[in-house]
């Protein structure tokens, strides 16, 4: 039974998530166009690229985690190891905002 409870509340925060982010989804997709991301991952974040990741159906979450880590370099990846650098904390949250609504 813990585990169903665990199960149900992951779930739970998982949902809310997307409902309380704090990012501007109209800035978001400024911001997405104009600092190249949507060059390899699609005006969407639906990339026909083989070997880009998809970022539609992503919360904002993970887009949030992905873009801190590639920044601060716990994370790695050839083409987007600069690309985050670019971006404020702020800018950040936009995309995520974006992303998570497409």
């Amino acid at each position: 039974m813990k585990t169903v409870n665990v199960i149900i509340m992951e779930g739970a925060l998982a949902l809310s998530a997307n409902a309380s982010f704090a990012g501007d989804a109209e800035a978001g997709k400024t911001t997405f166009v104009g600092k190249v991301c949507a060059g390899c991952h699609g005006a969407a974040g639906a990339t026909q690229i083989p070997d880009t990741p998809k970022l539609t159906g992503e919360d904002a979450a993970s887009i949030k985690q992905a873009l801190c880590d590639f920044k601060s370099g716990t994370r790695s990846s050839p083409a987007m190891n600069n690309m985050p650098s670019m971006l404020k904390d702020e800018g950040i949250d936009d995309i995520a905002a974006y992303i998570c609504r497409q």
